[in-house]
């Protein structure tokens, strides 16, 4: 019994001394995974403000890329960049791009156009179009390199993925806004859309006239309807340096001459006074239809033909009472006051038609 009772405290011993001790402040066997330091390395240097970077297509796929000669002035210009990778931060530049080559957090990629377009001294600094390049090695020379990985969205961007919905059903709801919310967006839409054709013809009228008098092509705002240019980039006010050929004096007269013809051309055909009239009052027409439209409206509209479809089939039952009734106690039809409505809708338009003949004949005289 006593050996039994021994063996007992034994096994209780053990049990005790095997258990966890939740008050030690030793660490736990089990640690959170440790980032890779190139995955930081990379995303630092991609969102780093000083390294110059575009956007392409590479395989249907848009991917944002740099120059290898890019990445070596970056890293030349800022060393302290290195420290996120520790051990490896005395590595060269070279080494470290063929690392993250082979981590595949980038890809080198080669210009999928590769002859001189007609006039042009040399190929495009950042070309639009990519494809994969068959060696995945580092080089400097005429080489891009694309991230592969998923770039971190900042929170405005987060925000705005919420507010393009909301946007849209605001849009839905316009015909339901109040007359003067109508004409704050109205004008300020027009604002927005003149400008912008203001500033595309006056940016074409001067390309054109310092093409033909001085045979530079220079473009303001160069990046305007570019579709892979950064928000920045955009609105750009300076043009790029003019690379191509000056044009010949051939060349520059015969599209003088058809800048020209084309003038004259539409002197020709715009439309006189009269017509700018009429026009201006269809347009005015359909904004203040759309302006003034409210929902009682369109409510008021629905009554007031579901009672003239009451009262037509009142008049059709009338109608058919008085043919059963018998010749001799017909009733009158309503064919005068058709007739009557159609024709005072008729000699309303004949009126405004003849008031805009007697506009042109007094025009024309």
């Amino acid at each position: 019994m006593k050996k039994s009772s021994g063996g007992a405290a034994e096994k209780k011993r053990v049990r005790r001394s095997s258990a966890p001790d939740l008050t030690s402040d030793a660490p736990p066997k089990k640690q959170a995974v440790k980032k890779d330091v190139y995955q930081v390395f990379a995303e630092k240097v991609r969102d780093h403000k000083e390294l110059v970077s575009r956007w392409a297509v590479l395989q249907e796929t848009r991917v944002e890329y740099f120059r290898g000669k890019d990445f070596v002035n970056f890293l030349k210009n800022h060393p302290e960049v290195k420290d996120i990778l520790e051990s490896d931060r005395n590595l060269e530049t070279e080494d470290i791009a063929n690392i993250l080559l082979g981590k595949n957090l980038l890809v080198r990629c080669d210009r999928v156009v590769k002859t001189l377009r007609p006039g042009k001294k040399k190929l495009s600094t950042w070309p639009a179009h990519l494809e994969i390049f068959p060696e995945q090695v580092f080089s400097e020379n005429d080489a891009f390199f694309a991230w592969t990985f998923v770039k971190r969205h900042p929170l405005w961007q987060t925000l705005l993925s919420f507010f393009w919905p909301v946007l849209t059903l605001a849009i839905c709801l316009f015909p339901v806004y109040p007359h003067s919310c109508k004409l704050l967006i109205l004008y300020s839409c027009a604002g927005i859309l003149f400008l912008i054709l203001t500033l595309l013809l006056i940016r074409g009228t001067i390309f054109g006239v310092l093409y033909i008098l001085v045979g530079k092509r220079i473009w303001f705002f160069p990046n305007i309807l570019a579709e892979e240019a950064t928000l920045r980039e955009l609105f750009r006010f300076w043009p790029k340096k003019d690379e191509e050929e000056r044009p010949k004096w051939t060349t520059r007269i015969f599209y003088a001459v058809v800048a020209v013809l084309f003038i004259l051309l539409l002197r020709h055909h715009a439309p006189d006074e009269a017509a700018r009239a009429r026009y201006q009052k269809r347009v005015s027409n359909i904004i203040d239809d759309v302006l003034e439209w409210s929902p009682s409206l369109a409510l008021s509209g629905m009554m007031d033909k579901q009672q003239n479809a009451t009262n037509a089939t009142g008049s059709s039952d009338a109608a058919s009472q008085g043919s059963t009734a018998g010749p001799g106690h017909e009733a009158p039809t309503d064919g005068n006051d058709e007739k009557t409505f159609s024709e005072q809708y008729n000699t309303e338009e004949v009126i405004d038609n003849i008031v805009d003949v007697g506009e042109e004949d007094i025009q024309y005289d």
